[in-house]
């Protein structure tokens, strides 16, 4: 490739240009979020497919100087029940789509483990859009606001 861009991805090149855990982009490509090919024993991933999936330009050394900024969060909540995570789960999903000054759609993730009482939510996007979504979930989670079950606090990763 002359241009020095990889067009192929590992499932850890693409975990660490995220920011998120290996098995993360797995469960991705197993769910069919994100495309892949298999190429022997390992997975690739296309630069459109990984593009398609962060909705910008990849972030690589040819894009450096565009003054493209992009935040990962992860935000951990333990002691939460499964409906309270549904309904989470759907106040920051609607948060995320909603009309925004910035260029660039927030890309949210929301997962619950019941057995666990554990819920995450991955957020891409902007700084910040990132930190007013973030500043809504910390309202939301407040103790005046019952959703977390026995005085449980939001951890933040």
């Amino acid at each position: 490739m002359e241009s020095g861009e990889r067009e192929l991805y590992s499932i850890g090149e693409v975990a660490e240009r995220l920011g998120l855990h290996v098995r993360t982009v797995r469960n991705y490509v197993r769910d069919g979020r994100l495309k892949a090919v298999r190429i022997g024993k390992q997975y690739r991933i296309s630069r459109a497919d990984f593009e398609a999936l962060t909705g910008s330009p990849s972030t690589g050394s040819a894009d450096v100087g565009r003054g493209h900024l992009e935040v990962s969060s992860i935000v951990q909540i333990d002691g939460i029940g499964p409906e309270a995570a549904h309904r989470l789960s759907t106040f920051v999903t609607a948060s995320a789509q909603s009309p925004r000054d910035a260029p660039d759609p927030l890309r949210v993730q929301t997962v619950h483990d019941r057995e666990r009482a554990r819920m995450k939510i991955v957020i891409l996007g902007g700084a910040a859009a990132t930190a007013e979504l973030l500043h809504l979930i910390d309202g939301v989670l407040g103790p005046e606001n019952g959703l977390l079950d026995g005085g449980t606090e939001a951890h933040r990763a």
